[in-house]
């Protein structure tokens, strides 16, 4: 029996959309070749799960994800479809954990088996829980680095505004310097004549200087020979000499104040003053008769008889001495 092409052709086109239909699926994660049971999850965040994601159990892959529906009457939650195996029995509380897949990226769904007695059946409901992903925990860390890192920045920005000021202060001051510089080039320029004659007079000057040095020495020499002749007149034996000298003399005071030897006698015994008091008043009372009556001591009588005068006159004290 002869085929046609047309059948070939059909043929072909059947088995093609067979094998396209059957390669969706496997591509989808379903298992076209074995029983599958369903399991409904709801979550409130999915975080990037997508369908085919595979299904864990104690890290062994008994499932995939067949499907995720929106559910907007429910406050915008998700459905997530599970195909288990049927070989995997599970227990009323197991709880379909989502969580990342590893460093590669991706989702994943852990099965935390319940301790339920009583199985779930073909599309129950399993609890929904998400786990903290590496990027969870990554942000966690990172947020208080990020926190440090923000206040570091402000840190960072008031002391470049520091800096700012302090530049613009060090401008300031350079162009102070600037002009200052130019200031004493022109003061250089405007006075090197007078610089010039301050430095030749500072070099006659120090030419003077030597000069006067040269002549000094003679000088200072002469002075040296000076205090020899001061040395040879031998002071010190001359002040020993005036101190000997001095203590006598002080020797001598003191015996006339104590009132030895005869100048002491005279400065200090009151029978020699007494003496020449009377004395004085004697000679006093003399010269007072001596004057009332000279013709009793001085006798020029030619005729007559002498007149002696009376025999004693009164004493006149106006010539005691006290």
């Amino acid at each position: 029996m002869k085929i046609s092409k047309e059948a070939k052709v059909g043929a072909m086109a059947i088995v093609a959309i067979v094998m396209l239909y059957f390669g969706f699926h496997i591509l989808k994660g379903s298992d076209v070749f074995s029983r599958t049971y369903t399991y409904y999850v709801v979550y409130d965040n999915i975080d990037g799960l997508t369908a085919s994601n595979p299904v864990l159990l104690n890290g062994l892959n008994v499932g995939r994800v067949q499907g995720i529906k929106l559910l907007q009457e429910r406050q915008n939650t998700l459905l997530v479809t599970l195909d288990i195996q049927k070989t995997v029995a599970l227990p009323e509380g197991t709880i379909a954990t989502l969580a990342d897949g590893g460093l590669l990226g991706g989702k994943v769904i852990h099965l935390v088996i319940g301790k339920s007695g009583k199985l779930l059946a073909d599309n129950d409901t399993l609890s929904g829980m998400k786990e903290a992903g590496i990027s969870a925990l990554l942000q966690e860390k990172a947020l208080p680095l990020v926190t440090h890192a923000d206040s570091l920045v402000k840190n960072l920005d008031v002391v470049a505004s520091g800096f700012k000021e302090t530049g613009l202060i060090l401008n300031q001051v350079l162009k102070n310097y600037d002009q200052a510089g130019s200031d004493v080039q022109g003061l250089l320029k405007d006075n090197r004549k007078n610089l010039l004659a301050i430095t030749t007079n500072l070099n006659k000057l120090s030419a003077s200087l030597v000069e006067t040095e040269k002549e000094l020495k003679p000088l200072l020499a002469k002075t040296g020979s000076l205090a020899d002749s001061l040395n040879a007149l031998r002071l010190g034996e001359t002040v020993q000499s005036a101190n000997k000298t001095i203590a006598e003399l002080r020797q001598i005071l003191a015996n006339v104040e104590s009132g030895k030897g005869t100048a002491g006698k005279l400065i200090n015994d009151e029978t020699l003053y007494n003496n020449l008091n009377r004395t004085i008043v004697s000679l006093n009372h003399l010269m007072t008769n001596l004057r009332e009556h000279p013709k009793r001591y001085v006798h020029l009588s030619v005729f007559g008889k002498k007149d002696k005068g009376p025999a004693e006159s009164s004493i006149d004290t106006t010539a005691v001495i006290k």
